[in-house]
């Protein structure tokens, strides 16, 4: 059997993930000038806004309540509203396409 058939690895929940897509949307939305919003600018955004912050991975019910209290702090989301931020502008100047 192979190592990742043997395990549940798709278990493993990145919370850090859903904060980002979360203030990612947000800050699109009110966006006040033009950026491209194609499938490649927006994965963009988010994958270079995931690469700045502290991961928060979780697995069990420990996990959980670890994954809340660190979503629940104050620096750690002013952490992931800045990775965004910093994220759509570095897109915004660098789009990946012409």
């Amino acid at each position: 059997m192979a190592f990742r058939d043997e395990y549940e690895f798709d278990l493993l929940k990145n919370e850090a993930e859903n904060m980002v897509l979360t203030e990612l949307e947000e800050q699109l939305t009110s966006y006040p000038g033009e950026i491209c919003r194609c499938n490649e600018c927006v994965v963009d955004m988010a994958a270079i806004s995931l690469n700045s912050v502290r991961p928060l991975y979780r697995f069990s019910l420990l996990g959980t309540l670890y994954a809340a209290q660190a979503m629940n702090e104050k620096d750690y989301r002013m952490g992931i509203k800045e990775a965004v931020s910093r994220a759509i502008e570095k897109v915004r100047r660098n789009p990946a396409h012409d």
